[in-house]
């Protein structure tokens, strides 16, 4: 008797009506939510502009999605693309298949394109956002369990994940493969916030953390995985990948860390220029009205002294003027 488990959904699926309510897709949406929240607030702390965040990831996340979609469809083309498979299921994202490395690939450039229309670095968004991803893939594992996919080896463990019978898999208990990534990913989520306070990690290494955290826990949980993958020099493919982008990661992290040390002291440009001529003219005004208000205490006393003189100077000239003027009329 199995005392236990953790039981799978009965269907990843709740119909509203007529409109279908998928699981796999709400974990989808959450996890952007949380990249973005938290993204945000790592912006705004590192000087950056409120819903600038968002405003990228409008270009980022469609990108990522069909760069995710096209990763798992390539590498996977035998379940689309084979004899008695319909071509048309490579289009029904809902069902599952979405690679993390064609997301990340395919979302960066759509993140390069947004960053570029507002003026912003792209590494110190990659900083900001990073363990945000890190969240959303947490959060994005879930739908694997609504869809009874990805599970590992068979298992006896307590928390052995009970799966039913179904379409191209056997009923049973294995490994949660898919708990085990969530709580890796919210793992490296804490890693980076906390390696990016204690050391002020900048221009892109914050990101390469994220990267070289996560590739190293997907190796050990993709080696417990069982459905069907291809396979170089006896390891599955996803395990090379994790491998090379590991190595990249790093070899990044070292790179620039000698080239371009600290943390980049501004992240939207065009911000700190509008900061920079707002005080600049703010100081110009308390000038003038510095220079101003001295002037109107000491002038009238500058003015009358002037003044005095000058009518002094004035009644001389008056009286030298009236003999002038009176010789001169007798002369006409």
């Amino acid at each position: 008797m199995d005392l236990a488990y953790i039981p799978s959904p009965s269907t990843g699926v709740i119909h509203l009506g007529p409109i279908p309510l998928r699981g796999y897709a709400f974990c989808i949406i959450i996890g952007v939510f949380v990249a973005v929240w938290l993204g945000n607030k790592r912006w705004i702390a590192r000087g950056g502009t409120a819903g600038t965040v968002a405003d990228i990831a409008v270009w980022a996340v469609p990108f990522g999605l069909v760069g995710g979609r096209l990763y798992h469809v390539i590498t996977d083309y035998q379940l689309y693309f084979s004899e008695g498979e319909n071509w048309v299921d490579a289009f029904k994202i809902w069902e599952g298949g979405l690679g993390i490395w064609g997301a990340i690939a395919l979302g960066a450039v759509g993140a390069w394109i947004g960053c570029r229309r507002r003026g912003i670095p792209l590494p110190a968004y990659a900083d900001a956002i990073a363990p945000g991803i890190a969240l959303a893939q947490a959060v994005g594992r879930w739908g694997n369990w609504f869809n009874q996919e990805l599970y590992g080896r068979p298992t006896d463990l307590p928390w052995a994940l009970k799966i039913t019978a179904g379409p191209n898999r056997e009923a049973g208990f294995y490994h949660p493969t898919f708990l085990y990534e969530s709580l890796w990913c919210v793992g490296v989520a804490l890693l980076v916030i906390w390696a990016d306070r204690r050391f002020k990690l900048g221009h892109g290494r914050a990101f390469a953390l994220y990267v070289a955290a996560y590739c190293a826990g997907r190796v050990w949980t993709e080696y417990l995985r069982v459905d069907e993958a291809h396979h170089v020099l006896g390891l599955r493919l996803n395990v090379w990948t994790a491998i090379i982008v590991f190595l990249l990661a790093v070899v990044y992290m070292v790179v620039s860390a000698k080239v371009r040390p600290g943390r980049e002291e501004t992240v939207e440009p065009r911000k700190a220029a509008e900061a920079g001529e707002k005080p600049a003219d703010g100081a110009e005004d308390a000038a003038e009205v510095q220079d101003t208000e001295p002037a109107q205490d000491t002038e009238p006393a500058q003015d009358a002294g002037d003044g005095d003189a000058a009518d002094a100077d004035q009644a001389g000239e008056k009286r030298k003027d009236g003999a002038g003027n009176g010789a001169g009329a007798g002369g006409r």
